[in-house]
């Protein structure tokens, strides 16, 4: 029991360690959004349409941060009614998060080293994530708790995907530079593979 409460109280801790990088940046991008900084080439797509960026920064950054506190059993029973408004609160930021990445990856312009197999996986892993919030809904609007679980594991996964990304881009960094082209495709899609398997690990444990 003594290993458990641990494991339960650095969960939080550990997921929103692993937001760090991606809601660091998404600050400075919406910083630079609002702030009025100079249009690069490297960020000019973001100035085209800022409205689905804003939006997706802030949607993103408070389902991660926010959600990782759902995931504390200890948490859930002492204040059911914190459990159930965060996770309306969950559901909007997940769905805004997804739905806004679908709109990027379909309507702006691609970034320079992304290939058409990346915009396939974001497509693939953005439309995922809206279903897994959407089945997560209707199964604790049936009062099926452990499939409702089950959904919302599968949806925070993966939207931590920018989080784990990050993560394993430094060794491969060290290793052999700064990857580009289909390396860092197959990178990218990688981390959402990694957190997907994290979370099936978790619902089946």
């Amino acid at each position: 029991m003594t290993h458990q409460k641990r494991a339960a109280t650095l969960a939080p801790v550990a997921l929103i360690t692993l937001s760090f990088v991606p809601v660091v940046a998404g600050a400075i991008r919406l910083t630079e959004l609002t702030g009025g900084a100079a249009i690069t080439p490297e960020n000019a797509r973001f100035f085209e349409a800022p409205l689905p960026v804003a939006l997706h920064i802030v949607g993103a950054s408070t389902y991660c941060v926010l959600g990782a506190f759902q995931f504390v059993p200890g948490f859930r029973r002492r204040r059911p009614g914190w459990h159930r408004a965060a996770g309306r609160l969950l559901i909007v930021c997940g769905l805004l998060a997804a739905l806004t990445g679908l709109w990027m990856t379909l309507f702006s312009p691609l970034p320079a080293g992304d290939d058409g197999l990346l915009s396939g996986f974001r497509i693939l892993f953005g439309t995922a994530m809206a279903a897994c919030i959407l089945l997560g809904l209707a199964a604790i609007r049936r009062r099926d708790i452990t499939r409702h679980r089950a959904w919302m594991i599968r949806g925070y996964a993966i939207g931590q995907g920018a989080g784990t990304q990050a993560l394993i881009h430094l060794p491969a960094m060290l290793l052999i530079g700064t990857p580009v082209g289909l390396t860092r495709t197959l990178l990218l899609g990688a981390a959402w593979v990694i957190n997907l398997a994290v979370a099936e690990w978790i619902i089946r444990s």
